[in-house]
């Protein structure tokens, strides 16, 4: 056995040469075999053939040989150092030689990579300084990706072998590989957006363009308390979020307090409510309101029949907008807030009321403290999600502009203006951010733990009868409206003209979703089918890629310690702070040329899916990890497993809940997300969202309605099959219903 144990140190070095030689020969046939470029008209596919032909699809050898890019051979330099690299014995000598050669790959390509554009020098100071290229460059390709993805890698590997990260070469790339994309598709594209306020129409650094900019009145007047027409956009979304985040949070509480406090029949019902914003797309219950309150809703029609009132368009504003934001996100609340209720310990009530303390005493001084967190952090998500908010003001914004539409309609309307964009998203970011920080400031250091490894044998306290009294009087009525007006939405996609004609109709569904039978087949004939199998797969792509990052991103930070690593947790979050809207620019912004030139593509859409939704996979990941003893790591360290060995064989069988959630919750909102994709969707890549956005602006509610029933019930399906294969939990003794 002792020689057994002796050799294992030699078989673990011998295992970490294989893997450092493996990457450098990996990035050594990518550069060699694969299309070096991503041109714009042409398939991977149809590269493949002329790796060693054209200028557009040769690999990065012949690129640097025969097309003028002699900027290429650092990548090839940097990896065959790497090689010569593996040839050495583990130790600081290896580390420093892989440093350099990674170093050297990494530093060569991105400096020419960001300097080169596609016609020559991107900025005239360098052209100045080396005279003008013969030819520029495309976007990186799958060649050049996977050629960088090989020098993160090896830089890892020389990160270790100098001694960080305890030697673990697995831990050490993993930071590396996570460290770059949150660089390249967080931070770099929300900075280069948010650094267009701060550029002139002529390309250059004023700081006169940013204020004039922001110093506009359509921004910050406030000539609506002066009697004026309107206030500016930025006090119309602070408003707007305030009130949102506030009715959202108030409503969501008295919800979760009566499903979990009230009667157990209830929970079930409030159950599916609360999967209704993440099933559906945001704008559905706007719709639905229209439905009721526009111009040929029931309402005006009810008020024209009984007192002859001419229909108009009062709903149509700030009060049409809060409500479908009140509807559309007062079920997260109530999801945040249910499982903080449920976290609250009975012991502690029970012993508040063993002191001689009543319902009332106990739920002001005890229950109500504890729930200090979750009512933050609904706020803060309401906050968020409002400011972010697309579809709804959009559909019953009205004369009501917010910054998020204003964003829109600065990229994709007539002025074109970037710079107004990014003016309007910094100001957009600078609300999310601050309401961010001063959560974090109001919860600050304080514990609020009431769940332990303990057992808990206590039984929740009933409501005192006057929370009991107003959750059934304000929450009753609310959920009742709920029903209401997503049964008118169902309803509107099957009946022929809303307001005019409700003869009962399936031809909104045939347009959307007809099937025919044509010479050679089946014909998908509906308008609808080539959006649907579009999102289908390009939030297919994005959810596994979403789950995976985001669960190895908390297995480092709940499992490792490193220098940065606050900052490292920073940027994994960061894509939550930042609004929907503001990441679309940015990525239209960022990735509109060379070396990463993405825009029109399905890809950036695939991107975008998955580092908007990446802090979900983080935060269900971290959770679970705490429940995790540490002790069955070291088990299988002890063992001598590989740190990956360890991380695929015990730790992920446990994460199984974690990553459905991450996976499935990934998955419904690529399919309904709208705020941040709307800029980057083309016709050849439109997604349901765009397509029912479309639909509505031409009036044609009928069929934006039938298309959101069929994505309703299919998400209800998918989110259904999750509820069952998980669970919930529960504490606590259980009582009589």
């Amino acid at each position: 056995m002792a020689e057994v144990a002796a050799a294992q140190p030699g078989i673990g070095q011998r295992k970490n040469r294989r893997v450092v030689l493996g990457w450098a020969l990996f990035g050594l046939a990518a550069f060699v075999l694969l299309p070096w470029y991503f041109p714009q008209n042409l398939t991977l596919w149809k590269s493949l053939p002329g790796v060693f032909g054209g200028a557009e699809t040769a690999g990065g050898l012949t690129q640097a040989l025969q097309h003028q890019k002699p900027w290429l051979w650092s990548g090839a330099a940097g990896l065959l150092l790497a090689l010569a690299a593996a040839r050495l014995p583990a130790g600081r000598a290896q580390g420093r030689l892989l440093l350099a050669g990674a170093g050297l790959g990494l530093i060569g390509l991105l400096a020419s990579g960001f300097g080169i554009g596609a016609t020559g020098w991107s900025f005239e100071f360098l052209e100045a300084g080396f005279g003008a290229l013969p030819a520029g460059q495309f976007g990186i390709g799958l060649g050049g990706a996977l050629v960088l993805l090989a020098l993160l890698m090896l830089l890892g590997a020389g990160i270790a072998r100098l001694g960080y990260f305890r030697g673990d070469l697995f831990v050490a790339a993993a930071v590396v590989l996570c460290s770059a994309l949150l660089l390249l598709f967080v931070a770099l594209p929300v900075g280069k957006a948010l650094l267009g306020a701060f550029v002139d129409e002529n390309g250059q650094p004023s700081w006169a363009a940013l204020a004039e900019r922001l110093g506009h009145e359509r921004i910050w007047s406030l000539s609506c308390l002066a009697g004026g027409v309107r206030c500016g956009v930025a006090w119309n979304t602070l408003l707007l979020a305030l009130l949102t985040a506030a009715g959202t949070t108030a409503m969501g509480s008295l919800i979760a307090l009566y499903a979990e406090r009230g009667p157990r029949r209830m929970g079930r019902a409030l159950n599916v409510l609360a999967l209704l914003p993440i099933i559906t797309p945001p704008f559905v219950v706007g719709l639905g309101l229209i439905l009721l309150f526009g111009r040929a809703g029931l309402v005006n029609q009810a008020l024209e029949a009984l007192f002859g009132l001419a229909p108009t368009r009062w709903f149509y504003g700030l009060l049409g907008i809060w409500l479908a934001q009140m509807f559309a996100f007062t079920p997260i609340a109530f999801m945040i807030m249910r499982g903080v209720v449920q976290g609250i310990s009975p012991s502690m009530e029970e012993a508040a009321q063993t002191l001689r303390a009543s319902r009332l005493q106990t739920f002001r001084t005890v229950t109500l403290p504890l729930m200090k967190p979750g009512l933050a952090n609904a706020f803060l998500v309401g906050f968020i999600e409002s400011i972010a908010d697309f579809g709804n003001p959009v559909v019953v914004g009205g004369s009501y502009a917010v910054l998020s539409t204003d964003i829109f309609f600065a990229i994709v309307g007539a002025q074109f203006d970037q710079g107004k964009a990014a003016s309007l998203a910094l100001v957009l970011t600078g609300f999310a951010l601050a309401v961010f920080f001063i959560q974090q400031r109001v919860l600050g250091r304080a514990s609020y733990t009431t769940v332990s490894g303990k057992g808990d044998a206590g039984m929740a306290m009933p409501l005192p009868d006057g929370v009991r009294r107003l959750c059934v009087g304000v929450a009753g009525p609310w959920l009742l409206f709920t029903v209401v007006v997503y049964v008118f939405a169902f309803i509107g996609g099957f009946v022929q003209t809303w307001g005019r004609d409700y003869t009962p109709t399936l031809a909104h569904f045939r347009t959307a979703f007809d099937l025919q039978w044509g010479v050679d087949g089946l014909v998908w004939a509906g308008t609808a089918w080539n959006s649907l199998f579009t999102t289908l797969k390009l939030a297919g792509i994005a959810a596994p890629i979403c789950a995976a990052i985001g669960l190895l991103i908390s297995w480092l930070l709940s499992r490792t310690q490193f220098a940065g690593q606050r900052a490292f947790e920073f940027g994994a979050l960061l894509a939550f702070a930042i609004p929907g809207t503001v990441l679309g620019v940015s990525y239209i912004l960022a990735f509109n040329v060379p070396p990463f030139e993405l825009t029109g593509t399905g890809l950036i859409i695939v991107l975008c899916f998955v580092f908007r939704n990446l802090p979900v996979g983080v935060r269900a990941g971290s959770a679970s990890f705490k429940q995790l003893d540490k002790s069955l790591d070291e088990a299988s360290t002890m063992l001598r497993a590989g740190t990956a060995t360890t991380l695929r064989r015990v730790v992920l069988p446990l994460l199984k809940p974690a990553l459905v959630a991450a996976l499935v919750y990934s998955f419904v909102r690529s399919m309904t997300t709208v705020s941040a994709v709307i800029f980057l969707v083309t016709a050849e890549n439109e997604l349901a969202t765009t397509y029912i956005i479309g639909r509505v602006g031409n009036g044609d509610y009928g069929v934006a309605l039938a298309y959101c029933t069929v994505l309703i019930v299919l998400m209800s399906v998918v989110t259904a099959a999750i509820q069952f294969i998980v669970g919930e939990r529960k504490l606590g003794r259980c009582k009589n219903p």
